[in-house]
C-alpha cells in the first residue's frame, strides 16, 4: 500500500479525525498509487494517522476511510459501515415508518463522497468521490443486501464529480424503473419522486420535520412557498388547513409535477392552490407593488454559495431575497427562510437575515432555528456537513 507523508505539524486535522486531507498538507507520496486506490496518511514523523482514497486530480488529495490501523478496506468493510449507519436510523423513533429517507450521508457516516436515499423499495446511490466511485459494486451490493431493496439507480452526476477527475454516472445498478413510477407517503402527503431527472437524488428529503412544522402554523394562514420546486412545503400548507398557497418556481417542468402531487391528494382542496411561474425576486417586488401580504413566507431558494470563497456574493442574494419577503410578511406574520449553502454558516446566515429585519423596517424574533432531518446527521468532527440552516422567524 503506498504512504502519504505530511508536512511537519499537518496532522492536527486527522488527529481531530477531520476525513479531509489537502493537498497543501502532502510532502510525498511513497510508492504508486492510482486514483481512488486506498493509501495509508503518516505524518513526518513516521506515526500512522489514517487509512483513505487517494485522489491526485483534487484539493482534497485523501479522504478517510477509517482512523483505525487494523481495520481493512475491502468488502467487508462497507458491509459493516453500510449496515451501521442503517442501524443508527432504526434507533431514531423519529425515522420509524418514513418511506423516503437517507440511508447513508456521506462523511457524517464514516463514508465519505457516498450518499444513498431510500424511496420506497428504490435506492438511489450518489457517489461524488473518486475512492466512492472506485468501490461502486461493493457500495451497491452492500445496500442491496442491508435494505432488501427490488432496485438501485446511481445519480452520480453532481459537479464535485468533475474535481474528482470523474465523468458523471447514472442509471440502474439493479432492477429497472417501476412502471407505475415511484410515490411516497411523508405525514400523510404522497408525493411523486423522479429519481433519474429530479433534483439532487429525487426529492429534498432533508427537510421532511421543516415541511411538517409549516404544516403545524399554516392554519386559515395565506402562505407564500418560493422557490417551491414540486411543491413539498406547498402541500403539507394545505395539509396543515391554510386558507390559500401560492406557490412560485421559474421552472415550468417542476410545477407541472407539483401540480401532479397535489392531484395524487384528493383530500387537498386545488382551490386553494395557485401556481406561478416566474422569477421569485421579480415576483416578490411585483406582489408588494400590488399591496399584497401573506401570514407566512417560505424562502428555500438553491444555493447560492457553493463554498466559502462565493460567501460575499452569495449574502448580498440571500439579503435581497429575505428583504423583499420581510416587506410581504403581515404584522404577527411568520418567515421560515432556509440557506443550503455550504459557504455560508449558520451565524452569517442569522446576521445577513437580521441585516434584512432593520433594512425592511420590520422587528422578528427567533421562534426556532431550523435544521435538515433525523437521518442527516453532523458529525462533530466534520461541521461542513451541516449544509442546512433555518430560521423561523415571527415578524412584527
Amino acid at each position: 500500500m503506498a504512504i502519504l507523508i505530511l508536512k511537519s505539524g499537518k496532522e492536527k486535522s486527522l488527529l481531530r479525525r477531520h476525513p479531509w486531507l489537502f493537498a497543501g498538507s502532502v510532502e510525498r507520496l511513497e510508492g504508486r498509487a492510482r486514483p481512488g486506490d486506498t493509501v495509508d496518511v503518516v505524518s513526518a514523523e513516521g506515526r500512522w494517522l489514517a487509512r483513505g482514497s487517494y485522489s491526485p486530480a483534487s484539493q482534497i488529495r485523501a479522504r478517510v476511510w477509517a482512523f483505525d490501523e487494523n481495520e481493512a478496506v475491502d468488502h467487508a468493510f462497507f458491509k459493516r459501515r453500510i449496515a451501521a449507519s442503517i442501524a443508527r436510523r432504526e434507533a431514531l423513533p423519529e425515522l420509524a415508518g418514513q418511506q423516503g429517507l437517507r440511508l447513508i450521508h456521506a462523511e457524517s457516516d464514516g463514508l465519505p463522497g457516498v450518499t444513498a436515499d431510500r424511496y420506497g423499495d428504490t435506492v438511489v446511490l450518489q457517489l461524488t468521490s473518486v475512492g466512492a466511485d472506485k468501490w461502486r459494486a461493493a457500495i451497491a451490493d452492500s445496500l442491496h443486501k442491508a435494505t432488501g431493496c427490488a432496485r438501485i439507480y446511481e445519480r452520480s452526476d453532481s459537479g464535485v464529480r468533475a474535481m474528482e477527475g470523474l465523468a458523471a454516472a447514472t442509471g440502474w445498478l439493479l432492477g429497472a424503473a417501476p412502471e407505475d413510477g415511484i410515490v411516497i407517503d411523508e405525514h400523510g402527503v404522497r408525493m411523486a419522486v423522479d429519481v433519474v431527472a429530479g433534483h439532487k437524488t429525487g426529492f429534498y428529503l432533508d427537510q421532511r420535520d421543516n415541511r411538517r412544522r409549516l404544516a403545524g402554523l399554516a392554519a386559515g394562514r395565506r402562505v407564500l412557498n418560493c422557490f417551491c420546486y414540486t411543491g413539498g412545503f406547498s402541500l403539507q400548507a394545505l395539509a396543515g388547513g391554510a386558507r390559500e398557497v401560492v406557490s412560485v418556481d421559474s421552472s415550468g417542468p417542476a410545477l407541472v409535477t407539483a401540480r401532479q402531487n397535489l392531484a395524487l391528494n384528493p383530500q387537498l382542496d386545488p382551490a386553494c392552490a395557485l401556481w406561478r411561474e416566474a422569477d421569485v425576486f421579480e415576483e416578490l417586488r411585483a406582489r408588494k407593488k400590488a399591496d399584497e401580504s401573506f401570514d407566512i413566507v417560505v424562502l428555500d431558494p438553491p444555493k447560492f454559495a457553493p463554498s466559502a470563497k462565493h460567501a460575499e456574493r452569495a449574502a448580498r442574494a440571500y439579503k435581497d431575497i429575505n428583504l423583499a419577503a420581510l416587506r410581504l410578511i403581515a404584522s404577527g406574520g411568520f418567515l421560515m427562510t432556509y440557506s443550503c449553502s455550504g459557504g455560508i454558516g449558520l451565524e452569517l446566515f442569522q446576521s445577513i437575515v437580521a441585516a434584512a429585519v432593520l433594512d425592511a423596517g420590520r422587528s422578528a424574533r427567533i421562534v426556532s432555528r431550523l435544521q435538515g432531518a433525523a437521518d442527516h446527521p453532523v458529525s462533530l468532527a466534520f461541521p461542513e456537513g451541516e449544509y442546512l440552516k433555518g430560521l423561523l422567524l415571527q415578524v412584527d
